[in-house]
């Protein structure tokens, strides 16, 4: 099964906001960018610093929420990106440890960005409808309010 690129970015993202949470507490680092740069270039006297992916902390929550919600009805999947991502294992390793063939391991990870993706749209059409709920009160209620 084939990945689905937007997932397995999201993916990264999310291992890397959760690599980051896990050595400092929140999804973020604990000194601003532009103050790590300037530390680094002071201690190796370089000007030039390799870049970092800004992480989106919304994103990776949902992203982690998507992931764990992968236990329920579907825990080979989080144990495969848990190896994958978090683990930072590949695919031959962790199907050494998951005992199965890395072609398995490879539609795994093909299965798990289906699922995100559908937990994604369900969450982002429940988002859609509360709002449609919101607008159709506020208009209802300035309706009223004009006598209409």
């Amino acid at each position: 099964m084939a990945r689905i690129e937007y997932i397995k970015r999201r993916l990264g993202n999310w291992a890397l906001w959760r690599e980051r949470s896990d050595n400092h507490g929140l999804g973020f680092p604990s000194r601003n960018m532009l103050a790590n740069w300037m530390a680094a270039a002071g201690e190796s006297g370089s000007k030039c610093r390799e870049s970092t992916m800004p992480i989106l902390n919304i994103e990776a929550e949902e992203t982690d929420q998507a992931v764990q919600a992968l236990k329920l009805g579907h825990g080979h999947l989080h144990e495969t990106l848990v190896l994958i991502y978090l683990r930072d294992k590949g695919v031959t390793e962790a199907a050494r440890i998951m005992r199965r063939s890395p072609s398995t391991i490879h539609a795994q990870l093909g299965q798990a960005d289906l699922c995100i993706a559908r937990w994604l749209e369900d969450k982002a059409r429940v988002r859609e409808e509360q709002q449609a709920r919101v607008k159709g009160r506020e208009w209802a209620a300035r309706r009223h309010l004009d006598g209409g």
